[in-house]
């Protein structure tokens, strides 16, 4: 026996002697569930007659071990019915209670959430109801058929409940994503307790309802895309168009189609085309150009919403990235509705009051404060090479006029040559080598470095640009401590903020607003107002500043998303992380 095995046997058996006295009690002899120890009768198929019968712990583990849906959920069944002292969950009076049908009404909605209904129906529950129903004073048989059925409920319930609150795709163990933002730790058994409504919770496991009103709205948006496509779907538009306000072209009319007419267009109103005019049988020397071939100005704010949509210039013009978005299929679109839908399924069941949000595709920070937005602003994100990671932490500084650390990664690649030939160029750069750390780092002659042959391991040292104009993190930066070497900072380059696509970090964020955001978050620091701040820049002297509270930060990658009205809005895939995904999800 393997030492895997060998555990996982322990475990059971430490399992099930924690159970103690009240499994021993349910078991029964038989291995469809027999009758209950205690001699309880199940009575006549009428229900009105005989105690109900406890659960049998062995059929429940032998049931669960047996099926491939169940068994990663055999622990919380366990540990559902040792809560209820082994009685029945889904049985009253030996009847159904009214959540069984209510399961079994949401799990044929499964698709409403993205999911396949196929996948939670594991158990013919239509057949067990059925034989149940047929049973007479065969109280043996109605027994073992309540128990049976009792379980294929818990059964479903946990397979449902497990992919509905935490998600199909496991984000910590898979090839999909590196996604190590705090998980939701929901427990099972206790959903299901607070579903039949044997315990009271703060969320709404006992009607299904979301976790996070993100998802809810994302659930309308794909409801009006799948009646989209069910209707037909929107046109595609010639690959070479090209359209400015006021263009005339027979294209428009598929242009009108796509944006007024369909649930991906944009909030405008749907306008019919006017009527051409009646045939005269006559030509006339000049043909005049169909009104419904104009880009006019309804059909021109319809593509500047789009555009905003999607995060591009709002400039009208039909061609190039806009054209690219208008022609991606709408069944394209579902799939990117589902798989944002699943990774708000990863999430925390419930965020902080004030958090922030960084939005690696939306190229956005959200700041959140007492759950509502408060601002946000533009971010740059990491290259496809360097990708921001997806994680969640705690901000405790603000470090005003920092030093900039200086990768070795760049000593390598792009300084050993010109550090070789010449050590003092680091003063054209404005950089410095230390030893130490801190307020005890110690500058060091650059000529006593061999550049030449310095190796990550045999760098003892710390190239550093010092504070001012040149340096990489401007005059701000905003750290959360974490193994990623990841944090907020300030840039030189303000100029990439104007770009809709803004991925040129190496991984760190560079925010559009770093003086707002530091008076932001130094608000409840008097001594701190922005004059003060702005004084200790000016001395180029690096400066810690901790926060009084730590903030949260999440660093997440969503690349839909959707108002209330579930308007939604889309965004590149600029890592791949959604066809990733889509392999394991779909297939």
């Amino acid at each position: 026996m393997s030492l895997f095995l060998r555990f996982t046997s322990l475990l059971w058996v430490l399992l099930l002697a924690a159970i103690g006295s009240a499994t021993l009690q349910a078991c029964g002899s038989g291995s469809d569930g027999g009758q209950s120890a205690s001699g309880a009768s199940a009575g006549n198929s009428s229900g009105t007659a005989g105690a109900q019968p406890l659960m049998d712990s062995t059929y429940l583990i032998k049931t669960f071990r047996a099926e491939p849906a169940f068994k990663a959920q055999l622990l919380p069944a366990l540990r559902f019915y040792r809560e209820r002292g082994f009685r029945l969950g889904w049985f009253k009076d030996h009847k159904p209670v009214p959540k069984a049908q209510t399961l079994q009404d949401i799990i044929a909605k499964a698709a409403d959430e993205g999911l396949n209904a196929k996948d939670y129906q594991v158990k013919d529950l239509k057949q067990l109801f059925s034989e149940l129903a047929k049973v007479s004073d065969d109280s043996a048989r109605r027994t073992a058929l309540e128990r049976q059925i009792d379980v294929a409920l818990t059964g479903t319930y946990m397979k449902w409940a497990n992919d509905y609150y935490r998600g199909i795709a496991n984000p910590r163990d898979t090839k999909s994503t590196a996604w190590q933002v705090k998980p939701n730790k929901i427990k099972l058994n206790k959903a299901l307790l607070t579903f039949l409504g044997d315990r009271k919770s703060r969320y709404n496991y006992y009607e299904f309802a979301p976790l996070h009103p993100e998802y809810d709205q994302l659930k309308k948006a794909l409801a009006a895309y799948r009646a989209q496509e069910r209707a037909g779907g929107w046109p595609t538009l010639p690959p070479t168009l090209a359209l400015k306000p006021g263009d005339t072209s027979p294209a428009v009319a598929s242009l009108r189609k796509r944006l007024l007419n369909s649930a991906g267009g944009s909030e405008a109103s749907t306008s019919a085309a006017p009527a051409t005019a009646p045939a005269t049988g006559v030509a006339p020397a000049t043909a005049a150009v169909p009104p419904a071939q104009t880009y006019d100005p309804e059909l021109v704010g319809a593509v500047k919403q789009f555009q905003q949509d999607a995060g591009l210039k709002a400039d009208g013009i039909v061609r190039g990235e806009t054209l690219r978005q208008l022609n991606v299929p709408i069944g394209s679109r579902i799939d990117q509705l589902i798989l944002n839908m699943e990774r708000w399924r990863w999430l925390p069941k419930r965020f902080e009051p004030s958090y922030l949000l960084v939005n690696i595709p939306e190229y956005t920070l959200h700041v959140i404060e007492d759950n509502k937005e408060a601002f946000n602003m533009r971010v740059i994100v990491g290259k496809v090479l360097h990708e921001t990671p997806v994680f969640s932490d705690m901000l405790e500084y603000v470090v005003l006029a920092p030093y900039w650390n200086v990768p070795f990664s760049i000593i390598d690649k792009e300084l050993r040559g010109k550090l070789t030939a010449n050590p003092n160029y680091l003063d054209r750069l404005d950089m410095e080598v230390v030893k130490g750390y801190g307020r005890k780092a110690e500058a060091i002659d650059p000529s006593s470095v061999d550049w030449a042959n310095v190796t990550q391991e045999t760098f003892k040292y710390t190239l550093r640009r010092r504070p001012g104009p040149k340096n990489d993190l401007g005059d701000v930066k905003f750290i959360f401590p974490n193994s990623n070497d990841i944090y907020l900072h300030d840039t030189p380059h303000d100029e990439l903020f104007s770009q809709s696509s803004r991925s040129f970090s190496h991984g760190c964020v560079r925010v559009a607003e770093p003086m707002k955001l530091a008076s932001y978050l130094l608000r409840n620091r008097p001594e701190w107002d922005q004059q003060t701040i702005m004084d200790t820049i000016a001395t180029r002297r690096e400066k810690y500043i901790t926060l009084k509270e730590k903030l949260p930060v999440y660093l997440v990658y969503f690349t839909a998303w959707a108002d209330e009205a579930g308007h939604p809005r889309f965004r590149d895939d600029i890592y791949g992380l959604d066809k990733k995904l889509a392999r394991e999800y779909f297939d």
